[in-house]
C-alpha cells in the first residue's frame, strides 16, 4: 500500500503571497455578465498587487451563474489577469453542473478550483468526500476544498483527501476554531505545504484568531471595492502591526460587518454597491440575494469615505 507521504509527494503547491481578490461579477441592464466592466474592475486592481484571483466564487454570486456564464466570467478574468497572478475559478452545486464548470474553467486556463458545497442535499461525510474526489479527478487543476453549509469535513475526512495530491488546500468558512486547528494538525503531518484559508464572511475580523491556528491565509472580498483599506490592513496584518490593525477593526470593518449583519446575503450586496458608490456600474445582485435600502446604501456610503479616510492618514508606516 502507498504510505501517506508518497501518496502526495508529487503535489505542485499553488503560489498565494499577498492579499486575495475575490472580484464580483458585473451585470449589464439587460442583466448579462458584462464583460468590459469586469475586465475593468479587475484590472483596477492588479496595481494593488493581489496575491491571487479568485472569480466566479461566492463574492461573484456564483450560486446566480449558468455554466456558460460562470465560463465568461473565468475566460475575462483569466485574460485580464494577463498571467500575473494565479486565478482560482469557483465550482460547486449539482455535481453535474460542477464538472461541467470545473471543465470550463481548465479550458479557460484556470490554476485551480475552489470547491464550493453541492445542492441542497446533505450527503452522509463519504458523501461528501467522494464528490470532492470527482471533481478532483475531472481535470489535470488542483483543487481547494471549502467547508461550509451542507459540505463540512472532519479532520479525518480532510486527512484523507489530502493524500490526493489533487487537493492541495482548505477553506474554512464553518468558523469553528477548535475543528478548524484539528484539521491543520492532522493534514500537515501528511502535507506539510497544503494551503489553510479563513473563508468566512469579511474574513479580516477573525483573521487574527485563525493566524493563531496556522491559517494565515484568507478571504478578502472588501479589496474588491476598497483595495486601499484592504491592503493596509493586510500590511498591518503581515508586519504584527496589531495597533495599526485593531485601529483598522474597530473603526471600519466592525462597523461594515454590523451593516452586513442586518441582511441575509449582504456579503456580496454590500461588496457590489460599494463597487457602485467607487464609480464601477457592476450593477445589483441576482435573486435571491437583494440590494441595499437608500438609507443602508448611505451608512455603506459614510463607511467607504471613513475608509479612504483612514487610507490616506495611516499609510506612513508602509509608504
Amino acid at each position: 500500500m502507498m504510505s501517506d507521504t508518497s501518496r502526495a509527494a508529487d503535489a505542485e503547491p499553488l503560489s498565494l503571497d499577498g492579499i486575495l481578490f475575490f472580484p464580483v461579477t458585473p451585470f449589464t441592464a439587460d442583466g448579462g455578465v458584462d464583460r468590459d466592466v469586469l475586465a475593468e474592475h479587475i484590472r483596477s486592481k492588479l496595481p494593488f498587487a493581489p496575491g491571487g484571483m479568485f472569480p466566479a466564487c461566492g463574492t461573484g454570486e456564483l450560486h446566480a451563474l449558468s455554466t456558460a456564464e460562470a465560463a465568461i466570467v473565468v475566460e475575462e478574468a483569466v485574460a485580464a489577469a494577463e498571467g500575473r497572478i494565479p486565478v482560482v475559478a469557483g465550482t460547486g452545486g449539482p455535481l453535474g453542473s460542477a464538472l461541467e464548470l470545473a471543465r470550463n474553467a481548465e479550458r479557460a486556463g484556470a490554476d485551480a478550483l475552489l470547491v464550493l458545497p453541492p445542492y441542497l442535499v446533505q450527503g452522509p461525510g463519504a458523501g461528501v468526500t467522494r464528490y470532492i474526489e470527482e471533481l478532483a479527478a475531472a481535470t489535470s487543476l488542483p483543487v481547494i476544498v471549502y467547508s461550509r453549509a451542507n459540505a463540512r469535513f472532519t479532520a479525518r475526512q480532510m486527512r484523507e483527501l489530502a493524500l490526493n495530491p489533487k487537493v492541495i488546500g482548505f477553506k474554512d468558512g464553518v468558523g469553528d476554531i477548535g475543528l478548524a486547528q484539528e484539521i491543520s494538525l492532522s493534514v500537515r503531518e501528511v502535507r506539510p505545504d497544503f494551503l489553510f484559508f479563513n473563508g468566512l464572511l469579511t474574513a479580516e475580523l477573525t483573521q487574527g484568531a485563525y493566524r493563531g491556528i496556522g491559517m494565515p491565509l484568507y478571504s478578502s472580498a472588501a479589496f474588491a471595492f476598497l483595495p486601499e483599506v484592504a491592503n493596509l490592513y493586510y500590511r498591518a496584518f503581515s508586519a504584527g502591526d496589531e495597533d495599526l490593525r485593531n485601529r483598522l477593526l474597530r473603526e471600519f470593518y466592525v462597523p461594515l460587518v454590523t451593516l452586513r449583519d442586518e441582511t441575509p446575503g449582504f456579503g456580496v450586496s454590500l461588496i457590489k454597491a460599494g463597487c457602485r458608490l467607487r464609480g464601477l456600474d457592476v450593477g445589483g445582485v441576482r435573486a435571491p440575494l437583494v440590494d441595499p435600502s437608500p438609507e443602508q446604501l448611505g451608512r455603506l456610503e459614510r463607511l467607504v469615505e471613513r475608509g479612504l479616510e483612514l487610507a490616506q492618514e495611516l499609510e506612513g508606516p508602509f509608504a
